[in-house]
């Protein structure tokens, strides 16, 4: 049985706490292990200074990419980041086939682990599992929005949120919350029937390199824009009609090739790694998500 430490959740101990749960070994990243490396290109569109004066969003640049599956009982969750920008305006960008988090501070997350942990009898205690998620129903709002979707039938056919508001700076000097949106070019590839049954990893990297090959891999880079009153400490709380809501396309990624797996695993996608334009959300997964991803290279180094 995993043991941890007492006291406050701290990211090394939500680490700890994520590998322990998806069995993940000390090498492996903490969260989406699996996954495929990809490489391409940023075309900006004519309105993203609107929005942002980031060069990283502004300018046409090479793209680093990641698709990736979750691990342990999220398998159905997926993944993408990705890198655009030159050297000295680089961003990283962390989203996710889902719009919300699981928790909102990393107490909470850390509980939310720690109560889903196999006991003597290899699963969790399902009591203390109900118990916590009525005290805790936010932590609930995840799975609930996964469960009443189709399971997306290809990692490039899939549309992905960034579950954080990003204060963005406009070429005018306009500062507003946004929040991060890339969907597929065309629409989401949402198989029914006996096609819709949970896919493989391998499945689903197959599907992207032959997707891929063909020269079909093309993403949205969007923009969803602020209404005064938004959540914008909750990451486990969507913003009022987010599907409806105003959005502005920053550009497009094009994938152009796949990338050996190591030109992804030998650094990490840091979400602290923002060029001047786009800031740091303000909640506290932010914060914690920040310290986590530099503690979980370390521990795959």
């Amino acid at each position: 049985m995993v043991q941890f430490p007492a006291g406050a959740a701290t990211p090394a101990s939500i680490v700890d706490a994520l590998n322990a749960l998806t069995g993940h070994p000390p090498k492996a990243r903490a969260s989406f292990a699996e996954g495929r490396c990809v490489r391409g290109t940023y075309i900006p569109s004519d309105r993203a200074s609107e929005i942002t004066r980031s060069q990283s969003f502004t300018k046409p640049s090479r793209v680093l990419a990641r698709f990736s599956v979750g691990g342990g009982d999220d398998r159905v969750l997926r993944g993408f980041s990705f890198r655009l920008g030159g050297e000295d305006h680089r961003s990283d960008m962390l989203l996710q086939s889902a719009p919300v988090h699981f928790a909102r501070t990393p107490d909470q997350m850390l509980a939310y682990l720690k109560v889903r942990m196999p006991g003597p009898g290899g699963k969790p205690n399902m009591k203390k599992v109900k118990a916590f998620s009525a005290a805790n129903p936010e932590t609930l709002h995840q799975a609930n929005y996964i469960a009443a979707l189709p399971l997306p039938g290809s990692l490039a056919g899939t549309t992905y949120w960034g579950v954080h508001a990003f204060p963005a700076t406009s070429s005018n000097g306009e500062t507003r919350f946004i929040k991060f949106k890339v969907a597929p070019v065309g629409a989401d590839v949402t198989p029914t029937g006996d096609q819709a049954r949970p896919k493989s990893a391998d499945f689903l990297y197959d599907d992207l390199k032959n997707r891929i090959a063909k020269g079909d891999v093309r993403l949205n880079v969007m923009a969803l824009l602020d209404r005064p009153g938004d959540p914008v400490m909750d990451v486990t709380s969507r913003w009022p009609d987010e599907d409806a809501r105003e959005t502005v396309r920053l550009g497009t990624i094009v994938i152009t090739g796949v990338e050996a797996d190591e030109a992804c695993d030998a650094s990490i996608f840091n979400p602290a790694t923002l060029a001047e334009g786009i800031a740091h959300p303000p909640d506290e997964i932010f914060a914690a998500r920040r310290a986590a991803y530099v503690i979980s290279l370390g521990k795959r180094r």
